[in-house]
């Protein structure tokens, strides 16, 4: 297994807008390219635009929904991908033959679909159908995988990941800037977005606080440094709809630690090269050859109800 360099992306995406998008996933592509990336990965639902669909119908759904892989936007992935000779992770709403409804994350290459995952706690709208399991692929000789936002927050999910064997977890989100009942969370309102290129410090103190950045800081790297495995996470900049996101994309190594970030109030990459020493040296490799599943399998896998309640999408709910 050889290095590999892998590129995250932050962008403004619009919602619905699925040629306006696809145009800077192209462009970015590129950019990653000709930095040297092998792949390049985006957030949740970067082709279509996410918080918008917290508001739709069904019908409207299906609508803004494609078949996969024969849908036009994968096509314009691999389209990216051959053109740019770059391995292309993206996200969009999927539809499939019985009307079913998934939020979807691919992985293209230039020959077409490689991967593909479905949400596995989708709750942005009720018309969305939970995704049924994991997921594990290659690329260039590593083992990967794909937890989508949410997915990622019960950690059962990314331990089974790394456990089928991903030395990679891609973490396509969007998050962060929103309320709950954490202390120090909230929105960030727009006005500073509209204002970032006079004042930054005001927005960068929002982003990097605990409506944002210090927030994650509290699990993201735990969940790569438990795992002995490389996260690559991936969230907008800017406005999604009518609520604004910080980014932070990053890259995290087995260690915990972030070999890679975006700074920049605006669409930005980040490139960082992973090797293959670290998924051993690091101590979650040990830690999981220590686990006696005998103490806990039952504890574990016990019959249980899964609730999920979810009360930030709309600012009413602040």
């Amino acid at each position: 297994m050889e290095n590999l360099k892998i590129a995250t992306a932050q962008f403004e995406n619009k919602s619905g807008d699925k040629n306006h998008n696809l145009e800077i996933i192209n462009r970015m592509a590129k950019q990653a390219a000709d930095e040297g990336a092998d792949v390049i990965a985006f957030h949740e639902c970067s082709i279509t635009g996410y918080t918008f669909a917290r508001n739709l119908s069904k019908s409207q759904l299906l609508q803004l929904s494609e078949y996969v892989p024969e849908g036009p936007s994968v096509e314009k992935l691999r389209e990216i991908a051959a053109a740019h000779d770059i391995i292309v992770l993206a996200g969009l709403f999927e539809r499939d033959r019985e009307e079913n409804i998934y939020k979807a994350y691919v992985c293209v290459d230039k020959n077409g679909l490689v991967a593909k995952h479905h949400k596995l706690h989708p709750f942005i709208n009720p018309h969305i159908t939970p995704g049924k399991g994991y997921c594990l692929f290659e690329i260039k000789g590593w083992q990967c995988g794909i937890l989508i936002c949410y997915d990622n927050n019960i950690i059962e999910n990314v331990r089974a990941t790394s456990l089928l064997g991903a030395d990679i977890i891609f973490m396509p989100h969007v998050t962060m800037c929103t309320p709950s009942t954490r202390p120090g969370a909230g929105f960030v309102d727009p006005a500073l977005w509209e204002n970032r290129e006079k004042d930054p410090t005001s927005l960068r103190l929002e982003f990097d606080g605990m409506k944002g950045r210090a927030w994650l800081m509290k699990w993201l790297p735990a969940r790569a440094y438990d795992n002995a495995i490389y996260a690559v996470f991936s969230n907008p900049i800017g406005m999604d709809d009518d609520q604004l996101k910080n980014g932070c994309s990053m890259i995290l190594d087995p260690f915990g630690d972030i070999i890679a970030e975006c700074r920049k109030l605006g669409d930005d990459l980040a490139v960082a090269t992973i090797t293959p020493e670290k998924l051993t040296q690091a101590g979650g490799h040990r830690y999981k050859k220590a686990r006696r599943p005998k103490l806990y399998r039952e504890i574990i896998g016990q019959s249980h109800t899964p609730e999920q309640k979810v009360v930030w999408l709309d600012k009413q709910s602040s």
